[in-house]
C-alpha cells in the first residue's frame, strides 16, 4: 500500500509500550484546497488532524473523536475529526488579519482545548485539555497522562502538502522491558521534521528502532470526508423553527447554508420549507404578516 494516507500502528516486543504512525497527503490536500486558510491556520490544523487521527487509532467504539481549539485571540475556532473508519475532516475560524505567532499568542487570554468522544450510540464524553505546553503536542500529552494515566509522547508536524504524526504511548500493563520507555523515547525525539513528513512508516521505523523487535500491524488507509447531508441541515433548520425559517426564505427569497467542513451549498426554497415542516408554514407567515 502507499503509505500516503494512512495509519501505521506497531507495538514493541520488547518494551511494554504502543505506538502509531499517520502520514496524510490527499486527505489534507482535500481540507486545504476547500478553503483559503493562511499559513497559521494551516500549520494548527495539520497538527491537529493529525493528532486526531492517531489518538482516534485506540478509539474501542464506533464513532468519532473530536478536537476542538476556542481562542479569544486571532484563532477564534479549530476543529479536527477523525472517525473510527478512518475519516477525516477540519474546519477553522479566524481574524483576517491572522499571521504567524506562537500557539498559545493566536488563541490569546481564556482559550479553551476540548476532546470529545462522540459514538453513534450511547451518550458523548467531552475532556478539557489544560493550555499547558508550547504546542498542541505538548498539550495533549500532559492531557493523556492526567485523564487517562497514560505516558504518552506525541510528535506532530505539518506543511503544506502533508500532515504526520508519531504517537507513542507506555502501556500499563504490558510484557518486557518496563523502564525502557525513556529510551524509546529518546529515539523518538532524534526523528526530523522533514523526515517524519517525508518518510514513509517503514523508514521511519527503520530509522529509529531497527535494534529493536517492532511488530508492524496492516496499514490502513485513511481518507477525507464530511457527513454533512440536506437532512443534517433540515433537522437544523426545525431547531430555527418555522416561522424563522419562512420569515429568511421571505426575505432572501431562500436559505442558503454552507458546510464549513467541506464547502457543500444547500438551498432551502418555499417549497423545500414547507416540506421541512409538513404544512404551509410559508402562508401562515405571510398570513399573520397582513
Amino acid at each position: 500500500m502507499n503509505q500516503a494516507d494512512t495509519l501505521q500502528r506497531f507495538l514493541f516486543d520488547g518494551v511494554p509500550v504502543r505506538g502509531a504512525l499517520v502520514r496524510l497527503d490527499g486527505a489534507w490536500q482535500q481540507v486545504v484546497t476547500r478553503h483559503n486558510y493562511p499559513a497559521a491556520v494551516r500549520h494548527v490544523l495539520g497538527q491537529m488532524i493529525a493528532a486526531s487521527s492517531l489518538l482516534a487509532a485506540n478509539l474501542k467504539f464506533d464513532g468519532s473523536l473530536i478536537m476542538q481549539l476556542h481562542g479569544k485571540g486571532a484563532l477564534r475556532l479549530a476543529v479536527a475529526e477523525c472517525t473510527s473508519e478512518r475519516t477525516v475532516r477540519a474546519t477553522a475560524r479566524f481574524d483576517a488579519a491572522i499571521a504567524d505567532a506562537p500557539l498559545a499568542e493566536l488563541l490569546g487570554e481564556g482559550g479553551t482545548f476540548v476532546v470529545t468522544l462522540e459514538p453513534k450510540e450511547g451518550e458523548p464524553w467531552q475532556g478539557i485539555v489544560a493550555l499547558e505546553g508550547d504546542s498542541i503536542a505538548q498539550m495533549l500529552e500532559n492531557y493523556m497522562q492526567r485523564s487517562e494515566q497514560l505516558d504518552t509522547r506525541l510528535i506532530l508536524a505539518s506543511n503544506d502538502d502533508t500532515a504526520a504524526g508519531l504517537l507513542l504511548q507506555r502501556l500499563p500493563d504490558g510484557h518486557g522491558d518496563a523502564e525502557g520507555w525513556p529510551h524509546v523515547v529518546a529515539l523518538a525525539d532524534t526523528l526530523q521534521q522533514d523526515e517524519l513528513l517525508t518518510l514513509g512508516a517503514d523508514d521511519i521505523l527503520y530509522r529509529l528502532y531497527h535494534q529493536e523487535t517492532v511488530r508492524v500491524f496492516d496499514p490502513e488507509a485513511v481518507g477525507f470526508a464530511c457527513n454533512c447531508s440536506e437532512e443534517r441541515v433540515g433537522e437544523m433548520l426545525k431547531l430555527l423553527g418555522g416561522q424563522e425559517a419562512a420569515d429568511v426564505v421571505l426575505e432572501q427569497g431562500s436559505i442558503e447554508i454552507g458546510c464549513e467542513y467541506c464547502g457543500q451549498r444547500y438551498v432551502f426554497d418555499e417549497d423545500d420549507v414547507n416540506r421541512l415542516f409538513n404544512f404551509d408554514v410559508m402562508a401562515a407567515v405571510r398570513e399573520a404578516r397582513h
